[in-house]
C-alpha cells in the first residue's frame, strides 16, 4: 500500500467519523430506494473484457450497503437491479446478467444473513428457472427480522401501475361488483394497495449512482414525495462516506408533502 493510498484512507476515515457524528440524533429515512447504476461503465473503464464482472463487483457491494443501512436504522431498502425493458433482451444477452443477480440474491438469502427479501417485479417476464430461484430466496427469508430488502427485477414503474389496476379490476369482478361502481369510488389508495410494494411505506430517499439524474421508471407511484440524491460514483465504487453524505443531505432537508 502506497503513501498516497494510506493518506487517502486516513482522510476518508476522519471524514466518515465526522459524518457519523453529525448524523447522531438526526432523522433517518425509513425506506431507501437505490438505483444501482454504472456497473457496465465501471467494468469498461476498469478494462474488463466481460461486463458481467462489473455486475459481480456491484453485487458484492450490496451486502455492505445493507450493513450500512442497518447501522443507520433504515428499515427497508429497495434495489433496482433489472428493468422490465432489459428483461426483453435476447436470451443470450439477458441470461448472464440474470445469473449474476440470482447469485447475489442467493447470497443475501444465506442462513447467516438477517435480511428479509421480497421480489418486486413481473417474474413472468423472466425465464422460469430464474424466477423460481428468486421466489425460493424470498420464501427462505420470510421469517427474518433484519432489514427488509426489495429486489426490483423485471421491474417497470408503468408496468407496476398497470398490474395494480388489473388486479383491482379482477378483485372487483371476483366480488361481483360492477365497473361503474368501481369508477365512482376509485381512489389512489385502491391502487396503492395493489402495487408490488403493498403494505410497505413509500421511499423517503432515492439514491442513484453514476451521475444520471432520472428515475428510469423506478417506483414512479411511490416516489411522489421522495427526496432524491444523485452520486457521480459508479455503483461498484460507492463508499460508506457516499452513503453517509446522502443521509446527511436528507436529514438537512425540509420535507414537503404536497404543501
Amino acid at each position: 500500500m502506497g503513501v498516497l493510498t494510506r493518506t487517502r484512507d486516513v482522510v476518508y476515515g476522519v471524514y466518515e467519523w465526522r459524518l457519523r457524528k453529525h448524523l447522531a440524533g438526526l432523522p433517518a429515512p425509513r425506506h431507501v430506494g437505490v438505483i444501482l447504476d454504472g456497473n457496465r461503465r465501471w467494468a469498461l473503464e476498469a478494462g474488463f473484457a466481460d461486463i458481467s464482472d462489473g455486475y459481480r463487483a456491484g453485487g458484492r457491494k450490496i451486502a455492505e450497503l445493507l450493513d450500512w443501512c442497518a447501522e443507520a436504522r433504515v428499515e427497508l431498502v429497495t434495489l433496482f437491479m433489472l428493468s422490465s425493458d432489459n428483461a426483453n433482451r435476447p436470451r443470450e444477452q439477458l441470461q448472464p446478467l440474470l445469473d449474476v443477480i440470482a447469485d447475489v440474491v442467493d447470497q443475501l438469502a444465506e442462513p447467516t444473513n438477517p435480511w428479509r427479501i421480497r421480489i418486486v417485479g413481473a417474474l413472468d417476464l423472466l425465464p422460469a428457472d430464474t424466477a423460481a430461484r428468486f421466489s425460493a430466496a424470498e420464501t427462505r427469508t420470510r421469517d427474518r427480522d433484519g432489514v427488509a430488502v426489495n429486489i426490483a427485477v423485471g421491474y417497470g414503474g408503468r408496468q407496476e401501475i398497470a398490474d395494480a389496476v388489473r388486479k383491482l379490476l379482477h378483485d372487483r369482478a371476483d366480488q361481483g361488483g360492477s365497473l361503474e361502481e368501481l369508477a365512482d369510488e376509485l381512489s389512489a389508495d385502491h391502487i396503492t394497495r395493489h402495487l408490488y410494494t403493498s403494505g410497505q411505506p413509500d421511499p423517503d430517499l432515492v439514491i442513484r449512482t453514476s451521475g444520471e439524474q432520472r428515475l428510469s421508471g423506478f417506483l414512479l407511484w411511490q416516489s411522489v414525495y421522495s427526496e432524491f440524491w444523485f452520486s457521480e460514483v459508479h455503483w461498484p465504487e460507492f463508499r460508506r462516506v457516499d452513503f453517509l453524505r446522502a443521509l446527511r443531505d436528507y436529514a438537512n432537508r425540509h420535507r414537503r408533502f404536497g404543501s
